[in-house]
């Protein structure tokens, strides 16, 4: 299911959201990831150790190599260039650091609060009706129908995610009254409290009601988008074989048999007629189907 975002949210951010769930759930159970500290601006012991002390190393090489302990002095000279040199590479080595990420993703959290939804904002029955959702969703939008501009894409690509959000920004409401309604009854309801309940109960039901029927509406356009994506391909086949034709017909008639090929290709060309307004009528049936949406 993942995280829900307002499609208002700027793609870049929306994605970005998406992406790090577990980090957004740390975030709203108090994690603050620590401020960045640019790499110019850390410099750890042994680096301070090692620049204090190198006066020092280059005075006493001196004095060695002036003096009859020469070899030492060269032996001393090279472990210190190793060392220098080892210093260097670790201080030039790439480290993977999540603190720079960690601290995109809360800020971004922070700026777009209430803008997005996590999983465990929604209770198992309400999770399902959210993937339900989603599932109809996701056809709409990846089927070749809709990219070929077959169904009213541009609006599908707005409204489609808005209902998605909608849809999720209710049940997770749903969810957090459902679950403060549990609570309650786990503590015991007194007689006096008792005729109020009815009534509550009711609505979260009668609210449950009203958002799977948005879902169920969107699962019968997703339906008649999958028989258009049907005759779509169908379509498609009948049209590739139809433009062999003249190469079987031309094989027929060497062969002296083309009388034979007849009823054949005027069964084919009835296929791909009938395919056309098959495909025709579900395109339809689909716009049908998506002014009830809107509506």
């Amino acid at each position: 299911m993942g995280v829900v975002v307002d499609p208002g949210v700027p793609p870049e951010v929306a994605g970005l959201l998406r992406a790090n769930a577990a980090l957004l759930s740390r975030v709203r159970n108090g994690y603050v990831p620590p401020p960045v500290v640019r790499p110019s601006q850390r410099r750890s012991p042994s680096s301070a150790l090692l620049l204090a002390a190198t006066p020092v190393v280059v005075a006493l090489m001196a004095v060695l190599l002036a003096s009859p302990a020469a070899p030492a002095g060269f032996v001393l000279l090279g472990t210190y260039v190793f060392i220098v040199l080892v210093k260097i590479a670790s201080m030039n080595e790439v480290h993977e650091d999540d603190r720079p990420r960690e601290r995109g993703v809360y800020e971004q959290a922070r700026w777009y609060d209430g803008r997005y939804l996590l999983p465990e904002d929604f209770d198992p029955e309400a999770a399902h009706v959210l993937v339900r959702a989603q599932r109809a969703i996701g056809s709409v939008l990846r089927s070749h129908v809709n990219a070929e501009g077959l169904l009213d894409d541009a609006r599908n690509a707005v409204m489609l995610p808005a209902q998605e959000w909608e849809i999720a920004r209710l049940l997770a409401k749903l969810s957090a009254l459902r679950l403060e309604h549990k609570e309650l009854l786990a503590r015991g309801i007194a007689p006096e409290v008792a005729s109020v309940i009815e009534p509550l109960e009711r609505a979260l039901a009668n609210s449950e009601a009203a958002v799977v029927a948005r879902v169920e509406a969107l699962e019968r356009y997703a339906r008649h988008v999958a028989e258009a994506e049907r005759a779509y391909h169908a379509r498609g086949q009948i049209e590739e074989l139809r433009s062999r034709l003249p190469r079987y017909e031309e094989l027929l008639a060497e062969a002296g048999a083309d009388g034979l090929a007849v009823a054949e290709i005027e069964r084919l060309a009835h296929d791909a007629d009938v395919l056309e307004r098959t495909l025709r009528r579900s395109v339809e049936s689909a716009h049908d189907a998506f002014r009830y949406l809107e509506g």
